[in-house]
């Protein structure tokens, strides 16, 4: 279900994209517009009616919501539609989940679903929660499981952000010792699917993991890249894609992955450029960065999937600027898949870093040394 986005065919589509990413297979779309969510249901109960009728005829078995249900809306719903009913939230965790590779990822993974199950408590737990307790009792055993849960729930949050605190110490010495070695970070962002692992791979010569697949990677890797033209060598990273309305509880969650583009020296925005939707995907991409504290990070916004666009739309040049936030941002068109444009950026690239200083620790040569950057 697609409700009150501007462009439902494209937010109906990256549901899909989304369901399937999660081993999902669609069965069929529907979308709904109304001037405000019904606090009940969402949709409305007529609403509500047509979408059991197409689940039944489909054979569907659960439905999904593009947006974020409140627990009372998905607890009526299941009880309306006789099915499972999740949202956007908990589609991103599951997928999230399933990719996580790093200590570190997974413990971020852990404490956002942790966050989001202690919201739902009133769902897994309702067949209780109306018994009566004996004679001057207020509650009963209802009142009791609930309370049981939630503190198990709250303990495990707890145990979770303290290991999570770790992580974020040891990355603070990790990015200090980097510092002291004079080191220029530079992070890859942009939208999930945007070619960021590819053109990570290209610059750096890698092999991380690169899919045409919605958050294909979310741990942070780090690699030393050489700039002849500028005789240095700068600190790569590419970090987890975002995505529109990503949740907040994963923003949080994610805190100490998205440090990386906060504490960074600059930040190559990576757009895909064959997307017709780009200009609100940017959009979404500068929001989130706002909310980490990157907002004032410089940016290069690198249009990634030349090859992809359609000849009619080509760029004229390959290097300009673009206005970003009432900025002027410079914009260099490539192709990771081809190369095309890469030589280019590298240019760009080096006209942004500060000269070599002599530092001890500083490379040489050029080559690839790896930066440590999951938890063992």
């Amino acid at each position: 279900m697609d409700f009150g986005v501007p462009h439902f065919d494209s937010g109906l589509e990256e549901l899909g994209l989304l369901a399937q990413t999660a081993g999902y297979r669609v069965a069929e779309r529907m979308t709904c517009k109304r001037r405000a969510p019904d606090p009940a249901l969402f949709v409305g109960s007529g609403k509500a009616d047509e979408i059991k009728m197409l689940a039944q005829s489909t054979g569907a078995t659960e439905v999904l919501f593009d947006q974020a249900l409140s627990p009372a809306q998905q607890r009526n719903l299941e009880r309306h539609l006789g099915l499972p009913v999740n949202d956007r939230t908990l589609l991103i965790l599951e997928i999230f989940a399933q990719r996580a590779r790093s200590h570190e990822g997974k413990l971020q993974v852990e404490l956002a679903r942790l966050q989001y199950l202690s919201t739902r408590l009133v769902r897994r737990w309702s067949h209780l929660e109306r018994q009566s307790g004996g004679i001057g009792m207020r509650g009963g055993p209802g009142e009791t499981q609930i309370e049981l849960d939630r503190r198990m729930i709250a303990e495990a949050i707890k145990r979770t952000k303290e290991r999570l605190e770790k992580v974020k110490k040891q990355r603070a010495t990790q990015r200090r010792q980097r510092e002291r070695r004079d080191t220029f970070s530079i992070s890859l962002v942009g939208y999930t699917n945007a070619g960021k692992s590819s053109l990570f791979n290209s610059l750096v010569k890698a092999r991380a993991y690169a899919a045409d697949q919605l958050f294909a990677t979310l741990d942070t890797t780090t690699r030393q890249l050489y700039l002849g033209e500028a005789g240095r060598s700068v600190s790569l990273s590419d970090t987890v894609g975002f995505i529109r309305d990503l949740p907040h509880g994963l923003v949080e969650a994610f805190a100490a992955t998205l440090q990386e583009a906060a504490d960074a020296d600059l930040l190559l925005h990576v757009v895909d450029a064959s997307n017709p939707d780009h200009p609100e995907q940017i959009a979404s991409v500068q929001a989130v960065l706002g909310d980490i504290g990157a907002g004032q990070v410089p940016q290069i916004l690198v249009f990634n999937k030349l090859d992809a666009v359609d000849p009619a739309n080509a760029p004229r040049v390959v290097s300009d600027t673009m206005e970003l936030d009432g900025h002027p941002v410079p914009r260099i068109h490539v192709s990771a898949r081809t190369g095309e444009g890469i030589p280019a950026l590298r240019a760009l690239l080096a006209s942004h870093v500060p000269a070599a200083s002599h530092a001890a620790g500083e490379p040489a040569a050029a080559g690839l040394t790896e930066i440590r950057s999951a938890v063992p």
